[in-house]
């Protein structure tokens, strides 16, 4: 009996895990641009949604982005915000494109609890796309800060390219 009492008691403390953390998640942070998800899956593909919309993740050396070097910039691939300079992407050996910095003020933060401990994610600050989250193992030469990004969720505008305005 008490190993059931005992059982049930396990049971239930781990069951009720932090319903006020899953209440910050699912609150809805306003963004510039807001769509519906009908809108959303019109405009992106099947993985930029997923990524994008789902906050799911690419598979690691999935995207081309990863080993780019080339001089420009990395835009929300569902808005275009400028999200960052090339200047600031590192080869951090994870298999996603990897900042030690964004472009302040066009990355929003939160807190995720989604593998039972708390990460800091990234949305774009405009349409609030999942970008990736950010960990403190980056180059400690420059912010230590390793902004680990899905490829799929940017896309890449080369230095040379003019865009119109």
């Amino acid at each position: 009996m008490k190993k059931i009492l005992l059982f049930s008691l396990t049971a239930i403390l781990f069951n009720c895990n932090g319903s006020a953390q899953k209440k910050e998640n699912e609150e809805s942070e306003e963004f510039p641009i807001t769509k519906t998800e009908a809108e959303w899956k019109a405009e992106l593909t099947e993985m930029e949604y997923y990524v994008l919309r789902e906050a799911g993740t690419e598979r690691a050396f999935s995207s081309p982005l990863n080993k780019n070097y080339e001089k420009g910039v990395y835009h929300c691939a569902a808005c275009d915000t400028p999200l960052f300079k090339s200047e600031h992407k590192f080869d951090s050996g994870t298999g996603w494109p990897s900042f030690d910095r964004e472009i302040e003020g066009n990355v929003a933060f939160s807190t995720d609890y989604k593998i039972g401990y708390a990460r800091t994610e990234e949305h774009c600050a405009t349409c609030g796309g999942h970008l990736g989250h950010v960990f403190n193992d980056g180059p400690k030469d420059t912010t230590g800060k390793r902004h680990c990004i899905n490829g799929v969720a940017l896309n890449f505008v080369p230095e040379d390219t003019k865009k119109d305005e």
